[in-house]
């Protein structure tokens, strides 16, 4: 923000969205979606917006075998679609991938505030064990 004061109106702001969905397409209709309430939400308040992207990455499509495994090994627990790259993004495209999730109370992520309770930590390894040794 310009000027940077926290109790001083900002004449510039700049901020950065990462958006993800399901599909490709998906993620584009929300992108649009953002970029058009944005620019008539600052219109209404006598401001501007411009949005401007600055990276595009296509969703990364982990192995269906490999997830639907992982759901069987692990019972009933949720399956998430977060399209995200990491680690196993970028493995995804030469050997079969998956990503195993552990709980996040806050939801913050990729940041210092970015917590979770040891006792989920636990379980995000046993339930890591239990798969690799599914998969012997």
């Amino acid at each position: 923000m310009v000027p940077g004061g926290t109790n001083v109106i900002a004449s510039t702001v700049h901020a950065w969205l990462d958006a993800r969905a399901e599909t490709d397409a998906e993620t584009r209709a929300l992108v649009t979606e953002i970029t058009v309430r944005t620019v008539a939400e600052a219109s209404l308040n006598g401001c501007s917006a411009t949005v401007t992207e600055e990276s595009w990455a296509p969703r990364v499509a982990f192995d269906k075998a490999l997830r639907e495994r992982f759901a069987l090994a692990l019972g009933d627990v949720p399956r998430l679609s977060s399209g995200a790259g990491h680690d196993a993004g970028v493995l995804a495209g030469r050997v079969p991938s998956a990503m195993l999730f552990v709980r996040n109370p806050t939801g913050i992520s990729h940041a210092p505030e970015e917590f979770a309770e040891p006792s989920d930590c636990v379980a995000g390894v046993e339930a890591l064990e239990q798969l690799l040794r599914d998969l012997l």
